[in-house]
């Protein structure tokens, strides 16, 4: 599936080729402080399948708990994480699908590290829903 991306100011944009249905939540407590949310979702592209269109991300170099380095690119100006990838061995980029346009089509298929999860989220029905505020 081709995906087109970009940052919430436009600056920085980007197309790949994506398979849906690889389409991952990540519930670990770095993808929560990363996002400032309880959870972030994810679709894999791999390199040779991403085109960055417009701009330049900024990369912040991230240790995982298993001493892997991760690059996490983000705009410079609005801040929007847009993907993500082995810094020592890139081969695939993780896109975070909120910044894709087709998003709507990216349902998650699994999750990982749940022992990090929030609560709540794994029961989100009874929560009162609003259209708009």
């Amino acid at each position: 599936m081709k995906v087109h991306g970009s940052c919430h100011c436009k600056r920085v944009s980007y197309e790949a080729e994506v398979d849906p249905e690889r389409v991952t939540i990540c519930h670990c407590s770095d993808c929560q402080a990363l996002t400032g949310s309880a959870y972030r979702v994810t679709v894999p592209a791999r390199i040779e399948d991403f085109s960055l269109r417009s701009g330049t991300p900024k990369i912040y170099i991230k240790l995982g708990d298993n001493g892997a380095r991760r690059a996490q690119a983000f705009c410079p100006d609005c801040g929007s994480p847009l993907y993500t990838y082995a810094a020592d061995d890139p081969k695939v980029y993780g896109l975070r699908t909120g910044c894709i346009a087709e998003r709507h089509q990216l349902i998650p298929k699994k999750q990982i590290w749940c022992r990090s999860a929030q609560g709540w989220t794994m029961d989100i029905d009874g929560i009162p829903k609003s259209e708009r505020q």
